[in-house]
């Protein structure tokens, strides 16, 4: 099941960094929207605590790099506004 898993949280992963590198490259945030990256963040961080407590590490790689990718977007969100 865990092969599952990690297949799984290679592709949703994958799937998500191009729209990091995107804002990060353009600094283009206008289409963000900060209450579902707030909501999207909280979500994967009780993912990752699902995953610790289940003892997988399917659900511990994939969310601990979305973590991190969510972030960074709140981040891109704030400091690229417009003012």
């Amino acid at each position: 099941m865990e092969t599952i898993g990690f297949i799984a949280a290679i592709l949703t992963t994958a799937a998500f960094l191009p729209q990091v590198y995107k804002t990060w490259k353009t600094k283009d945030v206008s289409s963000l929207s900060m209450p579902m990256l707030i909501m999207f963040f909280i979500g994967i961080v009780l993912w990752l605590v699902y995953g610790f407590l289940k003892n997988s590490p399917s659900m511990i790689f994939a969310n601990s790099i979305t973590v991190v990718s969510s972030f960074l977007l709140v981040y891109f969100k704030i400091k690229y506004r417009k003012k």
